[in-house]
Parts: structure tokens; C-alpha cells; sequence
């Protein structure tokens, strides 16, 4: 199945380039040229979805093949959090995370899988009963775990993998 469609995208490409020699430019034919050979490409963005600078030592965000890769989102990546309570710590997790799974072109259904750390398996249950409210047609596959700690004195730390859904 992979390689048929690496076959028809190449075919696609080769038939977009053949009609552009011969002056038929169209729309339809430039832009599935385009997009197959987008598709490839790796972008990184920051957290604004502008490409990012190279110089940061973690990429926030990495768009590739239609897949979105979210690094792991700590509650204190976006400045420090008012309360320590579990239910604060994972909201303000979950919108980092949303916002940029949007900036990648994904929304929170079109996550598949999360991994979340948790500094106390305590929180497990105050931590799903904010989950709940931001996966109300069920959640991604999901792995937690309990570690010893998470860096910036977040309770917890969240990374995902999303499909783009939108360009």
C-alpha cells in the first residue's frame, strides 16, 4: 500500500512537471505537486507555530508525514503556575498542548497517543478528572507513569504524538 502511494505521488509529480513544459499550468496539477513534495519535509516551530530558531535545545513542536510530535509540556514551560494542585497543573498542561497541536494543524481529537508523567501516582485521579473535560469523545492512547520528578517543579509532564488533520 506505502509504495503505491509513493508510486502514484511520483507519477503525480512527473505528470505536474510534464504539463508545466508544456505550458499547462494548472492549479490542480501545481498543487498536488506541491503538496507531495511538502509532505516529506520536517518542520519545527516554536510555540507561536513560527518556524523555529535552531537555536533552542528542544523543539516544541515537529510537523512530519502528517504527523504532529508535541515535546513534553511541563506546567511551568509557559511561566510559573499560580496554584500546586494537580487540577491547575493539568489544565495548564492540556492548553499548552492543545495550542500546539493547533498550531501543527491538529485539533485534541486528532491526537493518538500521550504519555504522561505524573511526580505522584496520588494525582492519578485528580489528573483524569481534567483530562475528562478535554477529550469529550474519548481520549488518544495513553501511557502514565509515576517518576521521581518533573522538571520546573511541574506535578506532572505530558508529550504526544497528533495527525494533522487541517494544512
Amino acid at each position: 500500500m506505502v509504495s503505491s502511494l509513493t508510486t502514484r505521488r511520483k507519477f503525480a509529480t512527473r505528470l505536474a512537471s510534464v504539463f508545466a513544459g508544456l505550458g499547462f499550468t494548472g492549479a490542480a496539477f501545481s498543487s498536488r505537486a506541491s503538496a507531495a513534495s511538502d509532505e516529506g519535509a520536517v518542520r519545527k516551530l516554536d510555540y507561536q507555530g513560527r518556524p523555529a530558531s535552531g537555536k533552542q535545545m528542544i523543539t516544541p513542536l515537529i510537523v512530519h508525514n502528517g504527523l504532529i510530535y508535541i515535546s513534553g509540556q511541563g506546567a511551568n514551560d509557559a511561566g510559573a503556575v499560580q496554584h500546586n494542585d494537580i487540577e491547575t497543573h493539568t489544565r495548564k498542561v492540556m492548553e499548552n498542548v492543545k495550542r500546539l497541536v493547533e498550531h501543527g494543524g491538529g485539533t485534541m481529537d486528532s491526537i493518538l497517543q500521550l504519555t504522561v508523567y505524573l511526580a505522584s501516582l496520588d494525582d492519578y485521579e485528580g489528573m483524569n478528572k481534567v483530562f475528562k473535560t478535554y477529550f469529550p469523545n474519548g481520549g488518544p492512547a495513553r501511557t502514565t507513569i509515576a517518576v521521581a520528578g518533573v522538571p520546573g517543579r511541574s506535578l506532572l509532564e505530558v508529550n504526544c504524538i497528533a495527525a494533522v488533520i487541517r494544512p
